[in-house]
Formats: structure tokens, C-alpha cells, sequence
């Protein structure tokens, strides 16, 4: 991987980071409690707890890929990143650029 490849994939890691932390802070909102003095009636009540429930596991996996993103950040640097940690090949740039968590080759994820 050039440095430019690099420098390229750090940027595009640092707006996923800050784009996943919005969302996050959106989901975290949309999983608060839902208070049983609101009137909403019973049909709604039960809408809003089945859609609590499904922004809750969207809250869990957009935390999982942060967590991701920043560890891999964080090893940015290191003469590992971009190679895949099955079979040490480099991962091609087109699917770090589309998904920088990606830590295997198309080769080994199948």
C-alpha cells in the first residue's frame, strides 16, 4: 500500500469514526425508555417498544464497528495494516476504501 493509500484510508477511517458516532448518539436516543404515562395507545406503545428494539441491535452493531474503526486507527501506523491477518496478503485498496474494518482478503472471508 503507497502512502497516499494510506493517508487516503485514515481519512476515510476518522469520517466513518465521527459519522458512526453521530448515528450513535441518534440511536441512543431512539432506545431511551418509553414512559408508561405516555399517551400514545396501546397499538402505538407496542410499535415504539418493537422499534426500541430493533434501534437497540442497530446501537450494538454500529458500537462493534467503531470499536473496530478506532483500533484500527490506532494501528494505522503499524507495518501490518492493509494485510490480512489469515493469509498476510494485502487487502486490496477498493475494499479497505469501502469497508476499512475489514481485517481479511476476499480470498479468506469466503
Amino acid at each position: 500500500m503507497t502512502s497516499s493509500e494510506k493517508a487516503a484510508l485514515k481519512e476515510i477511517i476518522i469520517n466513518k469514526i465521527n459519522d458512526l458516532r453521530n448515528e450513535i448518539f441518534d440511536l441512543e436516543e431512539l432506545t431511551k425508555p418509553i414512559p408508561l404515562d405516555a399517551s400514545i395507545g396501546r397499538i402505538s406503545r407496542m410499535d415504539a417498544i418493537n422499534n426500541k428494539t430493533i434501534n437497540e441491535a442497530a446501537l450494538r452493531n454500529k458500537k462493534k464497528v467503531l470499536n473496530r474503526l478506532e483500533r484500527i486507527l490506532e494501528n494505522s501506523d503499524s507495518k501490518d495494516f492493509g494485510l490480512c491477518r489469515k493469509c498476510g496478503n494485502e487487502i486490496p485498496f477498493g475494499r479497505l476504501e469501502f469497508m476499512p474494518q475489514a481485517t481479511r482478503c476476499v480470498a479468506c472471508v469466503g
